[in-house]
């Protein structure tokens, strides 16, 4: 029969990373939210930044050369009011709704539209997951982790016109 552990031993499982990751996400399952519900609650916190959206965009266009870019003609106004929709039909499609926007996404976004690379999109998930990191208050590891599980299904969709 193996020695009990020592409270040191005992506290470094109780308070390992993994189970307080479970434990968060078995109180969000209890109290009837999803991770979608939970991602849609802090994309909300984060539009109460006035600039998130520019935030983002120099994130996004400071990972690549080739992605700042796409935008030195851009009307950047216009395309932060594209990016707002863009995360809500993500968002949307997440909590069940049609693809149909996304499809059509994917279609401009594609080699024969604009032709925006697939690993483009791992790019774009790291400069919104800093941008949320820096405007969300509650921001946490795990919220991050629901951000790209969440995000994931909408942006393979996307990624699947190329």
């Amino acid at each position: 029969m193996g020695k009990a552990p020592d409270g040191y031993e005992l506290l470094k499982v109780l308070c390992s990373p993994k189970l307080i990751k479970d434990a968060n996400r078995e109180v969000a399952t209890m109290s009837g939210l999803t991770d979608a519900d939970i991602v849609f609650q802090s994309y909300g916190r984060c539009n109460s930044s006035a600039t998130f959206y520019d935030d983002f965009y120099e994130a996004f266009t400071g990972k690549s050369p080739a992605i700042a870019e796409k935008f030195v003609n851009t009307n950047m106004t216009r395309q932060q009011v594209m990016l707002r929709g863009g995360i809500k039909w993500l968002l949307t499609y997440a909590l069940g709704m049609l693809d149909a926007k996304l499809q059509e996404l994917g279609k401009s976004h594609s080699r024969g539209g604009l032709n925006i690379l697939p690993e483009w999109y791992d790019l774009w998930v790291e400069a919104l997951m800093e941008t949320v990191a820096k405007h969300d208050p509650k921001y946490t590891t795990e919220l991050d982790d629901q951000w790209r599980r969440v995000m994931k299904p909408g942006i393979d969709l996307i990624k699947s016109h190329y």
